[in-house]
């Protein structure tokens, strides 16, 4: 009997041989407006929904072009990202490259200003120098976007304002050396330039938008991933709905594991000054809010970064499985 049970265990492990789990390769940015991928690292519950049929491989980036360069590349399955590095991925790929299957946050961008920069106006930012995370980002974009409606012009347009595309970090460390004047800026680093480097909110970007809601950041997917592993999607997208009414269920602990992450990720963790700024700027959301992401490409367009063909975004998006989850849960779909 001892044999014949050895005989049928050895097919059994042959045949897990043959089929390892399929690796999930997940980008996503240590910023608080990413807190149900920090939040869901820190946790394993991504790990745990997609077991035994996959594993996480998780990547940082710390913009969303490099995010798209990556799915491009083939290097990543899945991603958190902003907009504006979303709408980029799916105009160069002609719409293949990838969908938009879930959003993650609303809000939590600010322009923010050296308390010593003598900004108090609009006007006040003729030859200035103002900061974006990444040429092309969604802050860069909205940056750009808003100075040209207050008829300010940059300088590789002729004008005299120098938007400077640096990494958020040293942000931080021009803001304290006086070598900038404001940047357009995610949390945490909003309130951490102020919190850290005398800045102050020159406009909250909530300001733009009707009733104040637009999309920060938002779940897209490789197009191919999709295609042969949707099962594995989905389950993906019911974690992270979890995680979005667990986190604005549970507040105070969510920002006790996403700032341990963040410290994990960066090496620092956030004062709790600057967590609590953060949040109180941002909803946590499984919402696209579909209507803001046509605006940024409207914006992205006349910022000449999109090139000469007005941007068609008409099959962007994938929420069938968002709100086939949501109807599940009882929930009402997204629009």
């Amino acid at each position: 009997m001892a044999v014949l049970a050895i005989a049928l265990l050895v097919p059994a492990a042959g045949a897990q041989a043959q089929n390892p789990p399929t690796v999930i390769r997940v980008g996503h940015f240590p910023n608080i407006t990413h807190s149900q991928a920090l939040i869901g690292q820190a946790t394993g519950r991504f790990e745990k929904a997609m077991a035994p049929e996959a594993r996480v491989d998780w990547k940082i980036f710390n913009a969303g072009p490099s995010a798209i360069e990556a799915l491009f590349a083939g290097a990543i399955d899945l991603t958190y990202i902003g907009p504006s590095p979303a709408i980029t991925g799916y105009l160069r790929s002609r719409g293949q490259a990838l969908r938009i299957v879930a959003g993650a946050t609303s809000g939590g961008a600010a322009l923010v200003v050296r308390e010593d920069s003598g900004i108090r106006r609009p006007e006040d930012f003729h030859g200035k120098r103002v900061a974006s995370p990444q040429l092309g980002n969604t802050q860069d974009v909205a940056l750009r976007a808003w100075l040209e409606r207050q008829h300010l012009t940059v300088r590789e347009k002729g004008g005299d304002v120098q938007v400077i595309p640096i990494a958020n970090p040293d942000q931080l460390t021009l803001f304290l050396k006086k070598e900038i004047d404001g940047a357009w800026a995610p949390e945490p680093w909003a309130s951490r330039l102020i919190r850290e480097a005398r800045g102050r909110i020159f406009l909250d970007e909530r300001e733009l938008w009707p009733g104040g809601r637009f999309v920060t950041a938002h779940l897209i997917v490789n197009t191919r991933f999709l295609r042969e592993h949707r099962d594995l999607v989905k389950r993906w997208i019911q974690a992270h709905i979890e995680l979005t009414e667990w986190i604005n269920g549970n507040l105070p602990e969510a920002k006790r594991v996403l700032n341990g992450e963040i410290r994990k990720e960066t090496g620092k963790a956030l004062p709790q000054a600057v967590v609590d700024d953060a949040f109180s700027r941002l909803q946590v959301t499984y919402d696209p809010v579909r209507t803001s992401l046509v605006t940024y490409a409207e914006w992205a367009f006349a910022a000449g970064l999109l090139g000469r063909t007005k941007p068609d975004l008409a099959g962007i998006y994938d929420l069938s499985m968002l709100n086939e989850a949501l109807r599940a849960r009882g929930a009402q779909p997204v629009p």
